[in-house]
């Protein structure tokens, strides 16, 4: 056989049989995958076009599958940043169908979990928000039939972040007892398995009993979470409940306590990155004026680098001229940065402050004086005269200061120490003495004379005729009548 006939009758007898079909779904696949891919790459600078190609992957895919889902998640994505959110409803719907059967049950609970994130965020855009309770209540009905008790948990925990920024409290409580009596065994008692998610609800329930002032409820709840110890939590969960804690001590005028949860909630708060720290440190600095103390709140290692941060520049100013009593410079603080007001908790407490620096000064100016003009102290301190009447008739009650207002001639005379010191010693001694007189004089047998017992020895040793008859009973009688009251 010759070269040719072999190679022909090789062509012949070995051809390679392929299979057209695998052959088509593998490179379906890959047609997919980069369409996915060059859509995510053109996602920041071409939204509308990466969003077309997003939502045509499904359409491409013979049957649901991991791909289709992906498409779905990224469109909705875009469509909820682009404010499209009647549409991120409509394809979410459509992703859900996905869960079951498409996906694993790891993945899809991972990817829900971060689209709810990522819908969270949106609290602060009033037109996002009834959409977003639309993706919890989804989420919801989707899984509500399934045994994924950790992603129920999760969104129902949402759902109620949702209903206390919208201070919907009525539908918020009822929540939280639903969460609960999911979180508790057969006996009532919080099951250590779920303690986490315990700590997170208790925190929730927290935030709205010191919203609504329920300091009561809020005092019983802040202590069992503080005992909650089955639970590894979130830094941002410790940060919200010693918060909480902190303006409820506040509330109670219980400075110290106030000042070491506020610590506690600005390094937690730090530990997790929440922005919140920064409002956080600034309730720290209004408590280190409440408690007068004098330590630099920037002396420990977690608020060190912030003490020059320019967000808390105002405070920290503050803090400075109280810690100083420099009253012109505080005021002039105040002054410059009006904008403190806006946070209401802090306008609520700054009065507090703001008497005890007018107090202090006050104090200071009048010290080497006895009587003054209220407007010139008022002038003096930058004040009004009505606001030192009040300062000094606190000092006054409180019995810091003795001394008088003179409303009609507008003057404050204080009252001399040493003056009522000198009369005070004056009346003691005076008592002293008639004290004396009297145990000498009135009291002492000494000085008494004889009471008229031998009546015949007293009237022959005195030269004293003696009656008698009945007359001599009536003459003694007189007779010692007379020198009793002689002697008295």
């Amino acid at each position: 056989m010759s070269d040719d006939d072999f190679m022909q009758a090789s062509d012949e007898d070995f051809d390679f049989e392929y299979e057209d079909d695998d052959g088509d779904d593998d490179n379906g696949d890959v047609d997919i995958e980069n369409k996915y891919y060059n859509a995510k790459q053109i996602k920041t600078s071409d939204p509308e076009e990466a969003l077309a190609d997003f939502l045509s992957i499904p359409a491409l895919e013979a049957e649901k599958g991991e791909w289709g889902f992906k498409g779905l998640k990224q469109a909705i994505k875009l469509e909820f940043k682009l404010g499209r959110y009647d549409k991120a409803i409509e394809h979410y719907q459509e992703l859900l169908t996905y869960v079951k059967s498409s996906v694993t049950r790891n993945y899809s609970e991972k990817s829900i979990d971060n689209m709810l994130n990522l819908v969270e965020k949106g609290f602060d855009n009033p037109r996002a928000v009834d959409y977003i309770e639309q993706f919890y209540s989804h989420t919801l009905d989707c899984f509500q039939n399934t045994n994924n008790e950790r992603l129920w948990l999760k969104t129902n925990i949402k759902l109620a972040k949702l209903l206390l920024e919208r201070k919907d409290f009525y539908l918020l409580s009822k929540k939280l007892k639903e969460l609960h009596k999911a979180c508790q065994n057969e006996d009532g008692e919080d099951d250590p398995s779920k303690g986490t998610y315990s700590l997170e609800i208790y925190a929730l329930e927290i935030q709205m009993y010191s919203l609504t002032r329920n300091n009561n409820q809020l005092k019983a709840l802040y202590q069992k979470a503080l005992k909650v110890r089955s639970a590894v939590s979130h830094p941002k969960i410790q940060g919200v409940i010693r918060e909480c804690g902190g303006k409820m001590h506040l509330s109670e005028e219980n400075w110290k306590e106030a000042k070491a949860d506020f610590f506690e909630s600005f390094r937690n708060y730090d530990e997790a990155g929440d922005l919140r720290r920064i409002r956080v440190l600034r309730y720290l600095l209004l408590t280190t004026m409440l408690t007068k103390s004098d330590i630099d709140p920037f002396d420990s290692q977690e608020t060190k680098p912030y003490k020059n941060d320019p967000r808390i520049a105002a405070m920290t100013d503050l803090v400075d001229a109280y810690q100083r009593d420099d009253m012109y410079k505080y005021a002039d603080v105040l002054d410059r940065n009006r904008d403190l007001n806006d946070d209401p908790f802090i306008a609520e407490n700054m009065d507090e402050v703001t008497r005890n620096m007018r107090t202090k000064g006050v104090m200071k100016l009048i010290a080497p004086y006895t009587r003054m003009n209220l407007d010139w102290v008022a002038k003096q301190l930058r004040m009004t005269v009505p606001e030192v009447q009040d300062v000094i008739s606190f000092l006054i009650v409180d019995g810091r200061i003795r001394g008088h207002i003179d409303a009609s001639s507008g003057t404050f005379e204080i009252h001399s120490l040493a003056d009522e010191d000198r009369l005070r010693s004056i009346q003691t001694l005076s008592s002293a003495v008639g004290e004396l007189y009297t145990a000498i004089f009135k009291d002492g047998d000494g000085f008494r004379k004889p009471a008229g017992n031998d009546y015949d020895e007293y009237c022959m040793r005195n030269g004293v005729v003696i009656p008698s008859g009945d007359s001599r009973i009536m003459h003694r009688l007189a007779l010692v009548g007379s020198l009793r009251g002689s002697v008295r």
